[in-house]
């Protein structure tokens, strides 16, 4: 048996859970940490790098998923994990404003947690779509999920921001707690019977982590698609810290609004994915390469108006963020896609594990983006203006969007009608 529409739904739900809690303490507690509290940014890019950094063990939950023969229980077991590093990681932000390294010791933790959670649920649910969706439909799942992923990261980071008007910190423990509380319900409904007859008994002979790893690596194509991930995920990531402390510091948002600014970031995401979804699958218009060299091109362009408009003192922040929201979310897409598809190539019975390198790629890659954009605002800020300093980080990031759209004409099939996710084998 394989999954049907209504179960590629059922598990988005649970992408839509793990969204919404993982962008409240990437966009705002990271906004409380660097404006209300005014710590270094750099200090909120160590924690946000910490949670992304754990992460480097998904091959290892794709593999444990992989030869158990359940993995619900690590999508579940992983929510749960990840629910309770989210409300720690506020309470410790709220601590620091009065006991700063207690509070700081319970963010470490916090953020161990958050990135142990979101590595095992995520790559979990991954594998299991990887594994049980029709090849035909896997693209559609993919771009299904991350809609929903999208919609609740945009859903939660606008209605958070509005309820936080005023901002409290008891009434910050009290959202985040809801969200949370909330999410890890939503997924045991998600999953509860959903993968029952779906999946196949684990591989009898299952082949050692690390020699399953070097064969995946042998691969030519998931060697390449490894770059390209780590490569375009750093360019992706690079803004993710300073976003929300540059709209407060340049341009005097509060944190509500600076919240509200990241649903709409995301809100533009969700609408570039759909924009892929229907182009492609329905309307068959363009390739994946093309879909991914515009998004790369167009995030580059939006990130050199934002920095623009800091210069020139333009309060036109929010069309320019939802602008690199779209664009983002076309690369991210088509990326996903190749994803899905590349998951179920080579040997059989090893899609969580290569989705467990790849998510490693990813997380490694958003920690490194994250912290050095962070500590490059932070040390340029002590030579230049905040919007300067700022400014030159978003160029930067415009520029690695460029070169990744000249690797991506490099290493992706350009012909229409093409399996989303064919590379060109041999380079």
């Amino acid at each position: 048996m394989t999954l049907g529409w209504i179960g590629i739904f059922r598990l988005g739900l649970v992408q839509m859970s793990l969204g919404g809690m993982v962008v409240l303490t990437t966009s705002t507690l990271n906004r409380l940490m660097v404006v209300e509290l005014a710590l270094p940014a750099v200090l909120a890019g160590v924690l946000v790098a910490l949670h992304y950094a754990v992460q480097i063990t998904r091959p290892s939950w794709g593999y444990r998923s992989d030869t158990s023969g359940n993995r619900t229980r690590w999508i579940v077991g992983g929510i749960t994990v990840l629910a309770i590093g989210a409300f720690s990681a506020s309470a410790g932000v709220v601590m620091m404003g009065h006991a700063f390294w207690p509070g700081l010791m319970l963010s470490f933790v916090a953020y161990l947690l958050i990135g142990l959670g979101a590595g095992a649920g995520g790559t979990s649910l991954l594998a299991l779509m990887a594994t049980c969706t029709r090849p035909d439909r896997r693209a559609a799942a993919a771009t299904i999920t991350w809609l929903m992923m999208i919609f609740g990261i945009a859903a939660t980071a606008g209605t958070v921001g509005a309820l936080l008007e005023p901002y409290s910190p008891e009434l910050l423990l009290e959202i985040v707690a809801t969200v949370c509380i909330g999410s890890v319900i939503l997924t045991v409904l998600a999953t509860w019977g959903v993968e029952r007859g779906l999946t196949a008994e684990p591989e009898p002979d299952a082949a050692p982590l690390m020699q399953g790893l070097r064969e995946i690596w042998a691969e030519p194509r998931a060697r390449i698609f490894t770059f390209f991930v780590f490569l375009s995920m750093t360019a992706y990531f690079m803004q993710e810290l300073i976003l929300e402390p540059y709209a407060g510091f340049v341009f005097g948002l509060t944190p509500g609004q600076t919240t509200s600014l990241s649903g709409a970031q995301n809100g533009g995401v969700f609408v570039g994915m759909l924009a892929v979804g229907i182009g492609q699958s329905a309307l068959r218009i363009g390739s994946l390469r093309s879909w991914v060299v515009t998004g790369c091109l167009g995030s580059a362009l939006a990130l050199l108006a934002i920095a623009l408009l800091g210069q020139m003192n333009l309060p036109l922040i929010v069309p320019a963020v939802v602008m690199m929201g779209l664009f983002n979310g076309m690369f991210a897409v088509a990326a996903i896609g190749s994803m899905m598809q590349l998951a179920s190539e080579g040997r059989t019975a090893r899609e969580g594990t290569r989705m467990g390198l790849w998510g490693a790629a990813q997380a490694v890659a958003a920690g490194f983006g994250g912290l050095a954009g962070a500590g490059a605002a932070d040390l340029l800020r002590l030579w230049t203006s905040i919007p300067t300093a700022f400014g030159l980080v978003f160029i930067v990031e415009a520029a690695l969007f460029v070169v990744s759209a000249l690797m991506a004409l490099r290493i992706l099939e350009g012909g229409r009608g093409m399996p989303a996710g064919r590379l060109v084998p041999g380079e």
